[in-house]
This record gives structure tokens, C-alpha cells and sequence, in this order.
């Protein structure tokens, strides 16, 4: 029994598009002007935009909703000129957001697309809270990776980082986090919201059901609708598949192992107890589920080095919509694209520590955000590297991490790295021994550093004024912040997605043509998230990707454009009657 168990796949079986003469030749049980398949942020602002439009919307969820959403820390990227920047006494435009999301975006989607992601960015935070998520002016007193209860505008990436400014579009850089109100993490607060709007609007959903493949019209491409495994409502593992969604939330981190174990048993459910069925989608399907982070072979495929991180998301994040959208000729990019975090604040005063490679050398400001010096570990330093720090700033993190008010995920491992895992040396010769490196070349890095925190000189990775230490002497603590050292998980969130027209976000293949009656959002898709992750801006993407698409696709076929037959990529006669 227990091998059969370890065989049984948590992934969605995806199979090739289901191609048909007509919608005719297929009994559907039910029907809908726009199909979205997945009902995370982006799934549920694409069905609610679609309403406002007047489309009739059925939303389909593998679980009962939220997705990598719930789980995340319900922070979105926003400026502009929003009205909590200016409450707490920022000034903010389009143009300096997207000066700096410049940085981030690295050209993953175009100019034009960045800008009006920041010209939209005050009415898409106004429109989410008219689905009911809150947000408030009230900020940290230090940079952290998320903020304390009460606190809910931050600076959530890079935007304090002297190389990532422009002084002459903002004297001063401008916080862009927007937490939602909540106690605890606020992702959860933030969903409810969007999901009791989702229903509010009129959408009808249909949950614990996976969509396993598209049909299509051969003549035309045209997608028409979706074949989806339904659990019978009502059934006493129904109701256990649901508790398992539940239930492997909480393990998810700390129980890994428990956490797999239960999406095995919700796969085995879903394919012992599943009814198939097809739904027609008379204008539109929407592709909205995640990412592919839970998808073993396509991280091997596309990612192996960040396997062993703490991988991040809902047990639907295994790519599905990414493969549904490949099956009808859709085309994936940047799969290789995995953001890892490696935040070292809180505490506030590690970044004024070295962040060394095995050889000793520095290679990266380590004021920077998490995901910046992830990257710059993992895909430059092969996932290996130390942060060292000193007596003076080990008491001060202490300090805070007993007083400071810092969350327990936050506090705990940081002294537990301090006192019980960190190398220490006498010296820094003695340090560089005990680590294997070379005392010259690591004496060079605390050289040039304590020049630059006496002003003789300029740091040599950037780093601000007020983030520079002098190292006086004494003992040093070096910490192991390598993706193996598992009392300092490494969470890994996969970014890359399936390619979208910018301007509708219509699916399209691989001569750039729109593939008629499909669109993507989220994580499944390339949007302004899929380079760099910088905190809020994933949840942010999910929003504007998930409006543009809920309203092309309400307003699908009005313009209908014919294209080429394609090549069938399954028969007719495997359509159950």
C-alpha cells in the first residue's frame, strides 16, 4: 500500500486539446460566455471584470479557491500617487514607478506595457478596495522582508537601494508595499475579499474540479470550452479532499513531507471518485492557476538547482494552465525563471554585515531585497554563500529580535543562526581558515568596506551611508545563508509563464498570433512579475493581467479573425457521450 502510494502523481494529468468539428459534436453540461479556470487573485478579478462587462462567468477551482493568493502575504505593489503614500507624506507618479520597475521588470514585458501597469496602479488599488480589501499609511521605522500588525505601507523592494534611483523624477524614494489590513498574514484577508466580490458579481463557480484538457474547433482554433473532473458533492471524501486543501496549508512548511502525503491523497480522490464533464465557454476560457513550482518534472526540467529551496505556493500551483495553454500551441517563456528569497532583514542591522562567496569575495549590496540577492546567489554563486556580522551588530540584532516586535519566523531562525549554527572567529585570518577561503581576499572585502564606512572611499557594491559598518576588531559570526542550510529555508516561487498579447491578454502561439477564445493571468502568464520578484508585485500583476483578460475575453468575437486549420492533436471519438 505504501508503494502504491509514493506513485501516485499530485499533478493534474493535462492531455493533448480535444479537437472537434463543431461545439455541436460535444454534449456539454453546462455553459458559460467566459470559462476561468482557476480562482486565485487573478482568476477572481478576471471573473469579476468579466461581469462588469456583462458576460455570464463560470469560475473552476481544482480546490474551494485562493490558491498561491491566501497563502501569500496579501501585499500589493502600488504608487503613483496613492492615497497612503501621500498620507504618510510621500510624493509618487507613474513615471518614477516605472523608472524603477525598470530595474525589475529587466524587459519581460514592454515599455509601454510597464507604463500603463503604473498609470493604472492608483485605480487598480481604488478598484480593489471596492471589493472590499482595506489598506493603510502606517509604516515601519526599518526595512524588513513584511511588516509588523499595524504596519501596512513599506518599502517592499529595491526602492532604497542608491543604484535603483532617479533623483530626478523623486528626490525621495516613495514606499510602494500596500499590506492589506488584517492581523497575521493578510493574503488570506485579501482573497475573502475578492472571492465574496467574485460571487457578489453574479460569477458561479464550481470548485474541487480540474480541468484536464481544452477542445477545440479544428477549422477555425478556436477554443470552445474545457473537459473537467468534477468530485459528486456530497460524498464523504468530497468532504475530506476539501479538509486535505485545508490541512496541507498548515504543513506546507514545517511538515513537507505530511504536506506531500496529502496531495497524493487528494490526487488518488480526484482520480478514483472524478465525473468528467464539458463545459462550453461561449466567448472565452481564461487560464488563471499559478505557477509550476509543484511540478517535479518541469522543475527538473527547467530549474533543477532550486529543488531543494522551500518551495512556495498552493498544491494547484503545478502548471496546469501553463500545459493546457501549450497543448493548443501556446508557448512558455522564462520557465527557467525561479525566484529565490534570501531576505537577511530583520534583523535591520545584518545588511550592515558582508555577504561573501565561498572564495571570500563580496558580490552584491546586501541592502538589497531578498529576491535580488537570491538571484544573485543561486544563478552567480552556485547557491552558496555567508553573511558576517560582529559582536556589536550580533547584540543589536538580538536585541531586536527579543524586543523588536518582529514576527517568530523572523526572529527565531535569526537567533538561532546567531547563537547556535554561526562559525566564529577570533580574527579575520582566523575566520577565512575555518571557512576555507583565502585570509587576503577576505581581508580586502572588510578593507574596503571599513573605508567606505569611514567616508575615504565609496562602497564597492553601492551600498548607502547608512547601511555601512566599520569592522573595529573582535570576534566574527560568520552565517551559512546557502539554499542547503535548512535552519534558514530558502523559499523558491516559479515566475515564468505562458506568452500574452500585452494589450489583451489573449494566449498566443508561436508566430505571435492570438490563439482565438484563450487568455492567461497570474503566474500562468508573462507579466510585470516574471523577471524579478520584488514583494506586491505579483499580486499586483495577478489584478491588472487578470482585468485586462476578464474584459477581452467578455468582449471576445466581436472582432473574430479566421486563422489557419491546424493539425488535430486528439480524436473526436474519444468525446464520452
Amino acid at each position: 500500500m505504501s508503494n502504491a502510494k509514493k506513485h501516485i502523481s499530485t499533478i493534474n494529468p493535462v492531455g493533448a486539446a480535444l479537437e472537434v468539428r463543431s461545439a455541436d459534436d460535444i454534449q456539454w453540461s453546462d455553459t458559460a460566455d467566459v470559462v476561468v479556470v482557476g480562482w486565485g487573485a487573478a482568476g477572481a478579478s478576471a471573473a469579476i471584470e468579466a461581469r462588469e462587462q456583462g458576460a455570464e462567468v463560470l469560475v473552476i477551482d481544482r480546490f474551494s479557491g485562493g490558491g498561491a493568493s491566501v497563502l501569500s502575504g496579501g501585499v500589493v505593489y502600488a504608487g503613483g500617487g496613492t492615497q497612503y503614500q501621500k498620507q504618510a507624506g510621500f510624493e509618487d507618479s507613474p513615471e518614477a514607478m516605472t523608472a524603477y520597475l525598470k530595474h525589475e521588470v529587466n524587459g519581460v514585458v514592454s515599455d509601454e506595457t510597464l507604463a500603463r501597469f503604473s498609470r493604472e496602479s492608483v485605480a487598480n488599488l481604488d478598484w480593489l478596495e471596492k471589493q472590499g480589501a482595506t489598506f493603510a499609511a502606517t509604516m515601519p521605522a526599518y526595512k524588513t522582508s513584511y511588516p509588523a500588525d499595524g504596519k501596512y505601507l513599506y518599502y517592499s523592494g529595491n526602492e532604497v537601494v542608491p543604484a535603483y534611483g532617479n533623483p530626478a523624477l523623486a528626490k525621495k524614494p516613495a514606499p510602494r508595499g500596500h499590506r492589506v489590513v488584517a492581523k497575521g498574514q493578510s493574503g488570506a484577508t485579501f482573497f475573502a475579499a475578492l472571492q465574496k466580490s467574485t460571487l457578489a458579481h453574479g460569477a458561479r463557480t464550481l470548485t474541487q474540479a480540474r480541468v484536464q484538457r481544452l477542445v477545440r474547433e479544428h477549422d477555425t482554433g478556436r477554443i470552445l470550452g474545457v473537459e473537467v473532473t468534477v468530485l459528486p458533492a456530497g460524498d464523504a471524501r468530497t468532504e475530506r479532499h476539501k479538509k486535505l486543501d485545508e490541512l496541507v496549508a498548515k504543513w506546507r512548511l514545517y511538515q513537507a513531507p505530511r504536506a506531500q502525503a496529502g496531495r497524493r491523497e487528494a490526487a488518488k480522490i480526484e482520480s478514483e471518485l472524478g465525473d468528467k464533464r464539458f463545459i462550453r465557454a461561449r466567448k472565452a476560457v481564461v487560464l488563471s492557476t499559478g505557477g509550476y513550482i509543484f511540478n517535479s518534472a518541469l522543475m527538473d526540467e527547467h530549474a533543477p538547482a532550486y529543488k531543494p529551496g522551500w518551495l512556495t505556493g498552493a498544491t494547484g500551483c503545478d502548471g496546469s494552465g501553463l500545459r493546457l495553454g501549450q497543448s493548443v500551441g501556446g508557448v512558455g517563456k522564462d520557465l527557467h525563471n525561479i525566484s529565490a528569497w534570501r531576505f537577511i532583514t530583520p534583523p535591520s542591522v545584518w545588511p550592515k554585515g558582508l555577504v561573501v562567496n565561498t572564495k571570500g569575495e563580496r558580490f552584491c549590496n546586501e541592502q538589497v531585497y531578498g529576491a535580488k540577492l537570491g538571484y544573485e546567489l543561486m544563478e552567480k554563486q552556485g547557491g552558496k554563500a555567508w553573511l558576517i556580522i560582529d559582536s556589536k551588530l550580533r547584540r543589536q540584532a538580538a536585541w531586536q529580535c527579543l524586543f523588536g516586535g518582529l514576527w517568530a519566523f523572523q526572529s527565531m531562525p535569526a537567533l538561532a543562526l546567531m547563537y547556535k549554527v554561526a562559525v566564529k572567529g577570533k580574527s579575520v585570518a582566523d575566520l577565512a581558515k575555518k571557512l576555507v577561503m583565502d585570509a587576503a581576499v577576505l581581508q580586502r572585502q572588510f578593507d574596503a568596506s571599513n573605508a567606505a564606512a569611514r567616508g575615504e572611499a565609496e562602497d564597492p557594491q553601492g551600498k548607502s551611508k547608512d547601511m555601512r559598518h566599520e569592522f573595529k576588531g573582535g570576534s566574527l559570526f560568520a552565517i551559512d545563508i546557502s539554499i542547503s542550510q535548512k535552519m534558514f529555508p530558502l523559499a523558491v516561487l516559479s515566475l515564468g509563464g505562458l506568452q500574452v498579447n500585452e494589450d489583451n491578454g489573449a494566449v498566443i502561439d508561436a508566430a505571435g498570433r492570438d490563439i482565438s477564445g484563450l487568455y492567461a493571468a497570474g503566474r500562468t502568464a508573462i507579466g510585470v512579475a516574471s523577471s524579478r520578484y520584488v514583494s506586491g508585485l505579483s499580486l499586483a500583476d495577478c489584478v491588472f493581467s487578470g482585468r485586462r483578460a476578464g474584459k477581452a475575453a467578455a468582449k471576445e468575437g466581436e472582432q473574430s479573425v479566421q486563422l489557419e486549420p491546424l493539425q488535430p492533436t486528439a480524436r473526436l471519438e474519444s468525446v464520452a457521450s
